[in-house]
């Protein structure tokens, strides 16, 4: 690691050498000037952690070298050096931006936690824009994908309610990029240098999770030997996303409600509530309002909730994202496994498209990253897309559909992927007999000539002897 740079700048010498020789013992490269003029350009010039400046010198005022190095490099850490302490010169320094101020005489000890203060000051900071730069470089609108007027209205909308801190309420199937999409909320936020913390309310039972939610005080119950901070005390000041809150126990919805409306929380077993500033982003795959109707979640909690509703749709309801998406997987992948894949055959990015998805973006990704590790050719054809499918039919324990929808999606599938292979066998073996003429083959298999390329096209049938 590059040891820190300091630059001094002041006209006794008696002071440059003595802290130059406390700096030397901490490891610290030590540049020193005697005039002002002189040490306005090695400032300018060079690149320093930490500049000590007196304010008195004989050719410039310290105060205008300040407000210079304001001017030109605006995030240097600077501190005011006088024999001439008042008040009015520290306020005066410090609005002008110094980060610091101490009076002379003052001792070796003194000079050098001033200087570590502005280092710890300086590296945090630092660590902040880093990961700030990471958050944003990982939830920016360029990792989602998606060209949909559907998916664009998303965009639109985050990017409205961002700045704020209104509570959001993202409402989707599961495997829409629910975490994904309250990522970029809090990373284009206010809050963005601040915790962006997840919590999946479906992974803790009801007496689980409020513990986890809230923490707990020692002896709050069997096995609670030590204070628990909980999610409330951690992500304060930044953003909570509560996936799946649907999930949450009334009691629980409860005690969010108050955390919500008051920002105050009571760990578990604790006689004093606690504050935390949090912004909420929540999140659901299944009906709120008709469970309201139920009577399983309450009607206070989801009015709270619902302030921006989001609605992010499946992957089915913009299926010209879906070859976009694959190829933005396909490179993600072959980058992480060092394979080189051209891309998809026609075919089989024709049956991607078709696909139902059930699993939205989450299952295409998974798909992918499958198909790069199982293929040794360039391009993925249509045999490895379906291998995929009839390996993963062959590991489900239980094929029987458990809900209405569940069902549909298991007709669908059936439709698309079973006859649609037996349809296309169909009109392959109809222009074969027929020497790839169009004409004939329709009408030997009673079919009008329109409807029959219709469906040549549809499963990208193109053989040199059809006919044009």
């Amino acid at each position: 690691m590059k040891s820190p740079a300091i630059l001094i700048i002041d006209d006794e010498s008696a002071i440059r050498s003595g802290v130059r020789l406390s700096f030397s013992d901490e490891g610290w490269s030590v540049d020193t000037s005697a005039t002002g003029t002189d040490g306005l350009h090695q400032a300018l010039a060079g690149q320093y952690d930490v500049i000590l400046l007196d304010i008195k010198l004989p050719d410039i005022s310290g105060m205008e070298i300040l407000k210079t190095l304001r001017l030109k490099q605006p995030d240097a850490y600077v501190i005011m050096m006088t024999g001439f302490a008042t008040v009015q010169n520290a306020v005066k320094a410090l609005k002008i931006g110094a980060y610091d101020y101490i009076a002379k005489p003052f001792s070796s000890d003194e000079i050098t936690q001033a200087v570590k203060k502005a280092l710890e000051n300086k590296h945090l900071k630092e660590d902040n824009l880093s990961l700030r730069k990471q958050l944003y470089q990982r939830y920016d609108f360029n990792q989602i994908v998606g060209e949909h007027p559907l998916i664009k209205n998303v965009f639109e909308a985050i990017k409205r309610v961002a700045p704020t801190d209104s509570t959001v309420l993202l409402d989707g199937e599961s495997g829409t990029g629910k975490e994904l999409f309250a990522g970029s909320i809090h990373a284009h936020s206010l809050r963005a240098s601040r915790q962006f913390i997840v919590a999946d309310c479906s992974t803790f039972s009801a007496s689980l999770l409020e513990s986890e939610l809230f923490g707990h005080v020692k002896g709050a119950f069997t096995g609670a030997v030590h204070n628990k901070a909980g999610i409330f005390e951690a992500a304060d000041g930044g953003t909570l996303f509560l996936d799946e809150v649907a999930n949450l126990s009334l009691e629980i919805q409860g005690k969010l409600l108050r955390v919500m409306e008051t920002l105050e929380y009571k760990p578990v077993g604790a006689s004093h509530t606690r504050k935390s500033d949090v912004r909420i982003i929540a999140a659901t795959n299944r009906n709120l309002k008709s469970m309201m109707k139920e009577g399983t979640f309450r009607q206070d909690l989801y009015y709270r909730m619902n302030v921006f509703p989001i609605f992010l749709p499946s992957l089915r309801e913009r299926k010209e994202d879906i070859p976009r998406l694959a190829y933005h997987f396909l490179r993600f992948f072959c980058r992480k496994t060092g394979k080189k894949i051209d891309g998809f055959s026609d075919e089989a990015l024709n049956q991607m498209v078709n696909h139902d998805w059930p699993g939205n973006v989450r299952q295409l990704k998974n798909v992918v990253e499958r198909l790069v590790i199982m293929t040794d050719q360039t391009v993925v054809d249509s045999g490895s897309f379906m291998n995929h499918f009839e390996t993963h039919r062959n590991q489900e324990k239980d094929p029987i559909p458990n809900t209405l929808e569940e069902l549909k999606s298991v007709k669908r599938h059936l439709i698309e992927e079973q006859f649609a292979r037996i349809e296309k066998a169909f009109l392959q073996k109809a222009l074969d007999v027929d020497n790839g003429n169009i004409t004939r083959a329709s009408k030997r298999v009673g079919m009008q000539r329109s409807n029959f390329s219709a469906l040549i096209k549809k499963h990208n049938i193109f053989a040199d002897t059809v006919e044009k």
